[in-house]
């Protein structure tokens, strides 16, 4: 069978599979994030994840940055942060994750992000960012508003390593 026709023959078993039925999604629990009609000022949310040695390589690859600082243990530990350290716009992607999340599905852009670095990320350090919504916008040509942001990002010691504000188009309900 040639490759068209294979592709045609798979995409046609699928919509009759798929016929009638719901997407399903087996091992996540699909939410619909907040919208803009939702939240308040004073409402927070955030997430927690550990950085690995894995983290430090994707980030090196990825930006194309490999610093000694991020990927030569001999040269960082030498450095004034005592060994390697992850790379600040990782960290910055880290933190805006769940401002994406939260908005699953309702946010129409993500408008700003500002990041300020305090404290090295080092591998084995479990951040936690907290998201907190001090301002809203009301935007009703684009049927929604502006939701601004502030966030605090800290290592399991609490020692805040970076602090970020953001600004996110976000729809409403109706």
């Amino acid at each position: 069978m040639s490759g068209s026709k294979t592709t045609a023959s798979l995409r046609h078993r699928s919509r009759r599979l798929l016929a009638g039925r719901k997407p399903v999604c087996k091992n996540r629990i699909v939410v619909q994030g907040k919208h803009y009609d939702e939240v308040k000022v004073g409402d927070t949310f955030g997430a927690s994840l550990t950085v690995t040695e894995t983290h430090l390589v994707l980030a090196a690859g990825l930006f194309g940055d490999f610093n000694p600082l991020h990927v030569n243990e001999t040269h960082a530990r030498a450095s004034r942060f005592g060994g390697r350290i992850l790379h600040g716009p990782f960290t910055s992607a880290l933190m805006s994750a769940p401002a994406g999340m939260y908005f699953h599905g309702t946010s129409i852009a993500y408008l700003e992000h500002n990041c300020r670095f305090k404290a090295p990320v080092r591998p084995g350090d479990t951040v936690t960012t907290t998201w907190t919504i001090v301002d809203r916008l009301d935007k009703p040509k684009h049927e929604g508003g502006i939701v601004v942001l502030t966030a605090a990002c800290r290592n399991q010691d609490g020692t805040l390593v970076a602090e970020a504000e953001g600004k996110m188009l976000v729809r409403s309900r109706a």
